[in-house]
């Protein structure tokens, strides 16, 4: 993405770059032909995260909605973070093209697993520690 341009994700929402390759992810993950023929599964990085879930103020309660003193907005943070790789459910996907590349909006519910580099570098490492003893 062009950096004069700007993406802002809301809520509970993640920006992701599409796999074009379906058969077998960048991580070696290989998707059941059923799965894929149906296109009901999809995997792709996660570009952008939104802040979450939005949390109620616990001090609003009988405030007048015009009151300017009130506390910003908290959010539950999500589960997937940005370089993240993903597998998600292609029916709840909304596709749209920026900048001449395509981008899918995934609601975090619609995420089925997150694959991390450092969780890939923990489980190589454990690995390599097993197959020395």
């Amino acid at each position: 993405m062009k950096d004069d341009k700007k993406i802002i994700i809301v809520g509970d929402r993640v920006l992701i770059r599409p796999d074009e390759e379906r058969m077998r992810t960048s991580f070696g993950l290989y998707l059941p032909q059923g799965v894929e023929s149906k296109e009901k599964v999809q995997g792709g990085m996660i570009v952008k995260v939104g802040p979450g879930y939005p949390l109620p103020d616990p001090n609003s309660m009988g405030e007048e909605p015009w009151d300017k003193s009130r506390m910003e907005p908290k959010y539950l943070p999500l589960q997937a973070e940005e370089g993240d790789y993903a597998l998600f459910l292609r029916k709840a996907a909304i596709e749209i093209e920026f900048d001449h590349e395509k981008f899918i909006i995934v609601p975090q519910a619609a995420i089925l697993l997150l694959i991390r580099d450092d969780i890939l570098e923990r489980i190589q490492d454990g690995l390599d520690e097993e197959s020395e003893s």
